[in-house]
């Protein structure tokens, strides 16, 4: 089995979408690549997270993760498989674990210094700020905390605004499910 991949990860509530987006552009050696939708379905599971993922534009992942929930930047550690058939995969997973809840979000995604930055409106929670700092094999994860510690000065992120769980949490314990997105993407 393959050794798992690790990123640095943080999470914030979005106060300013706008002025976010705003310094988002305005980073040097920014990459914007747009927005995308995703819809991530959590499977019942007694280790980790499972998550099926489905984007457009893009093709289908299947997730697997670990990470503490602490508001301060934190370790992941993941794995992701390719999926040809969602359809298949979801039915197949729902039938022989269960769905815990489903996640629907917009995402404008940034590439900053390897680091991935997430503007995220999520169907029933709102708005946030997520950075994945993605680590080599080997990193002792120091550049990454500090790439991440960067960003949330440069964002202007507040330590009131960090959130500790992921949003398949925050949804299921507000409402125990679904929560789909309302409309098209813009």
């Amino acid at each position: 089995m393959s050794n798992p991949r690790r990123n640095v990860e943080l999470k914030a509530r979005d106060r300013d979408p706008a002025r976010s987006l705003e310094r988002c552009q305005a980073l040097e050696e920014t990459v914007d690549h747009g927005l995308l939708w995703q819809r991530d379905t959590y499977f019942v599971v007694p280790n980790g997270r499972l998550k099926l993922r489905e984007e457009r534009p893009g093709s289908p992942l299947l997730i697997q993760y670990a990470r503490p929930d602490e508001t301060s930047a934190k370790t992941s550690r993941y794995r992701l498989v390719a999926v040809d058939d969602a359809g298949a995969c979801r039915a197949a997973l729902a039938d022989a674990l269960g769905v815990r809840v489903v996640v629907e979000k917009e995402r404008r995604l940034f590439i900053w210094r390897d680091v991935r930055i997430h503007l995220d409106a999520v169907a029933g929670l709102g708005a946030f700020v997520e950075f994945e700092a993605v680590a080599p094999a080997g990193s002792d994860l120091a550049p990454e905390r500090e790439r991440v510690a960067a960003l949330t000065a440069r964002l202007g992120l507040r330590g009131e605004d960090l959130v500790a769980e992921g949003y398949a949490d925050l949804i299921a314990g507000r409402s125990g499910g679904t929560t789909p997105l309302k409309g098209p993407l813009p």
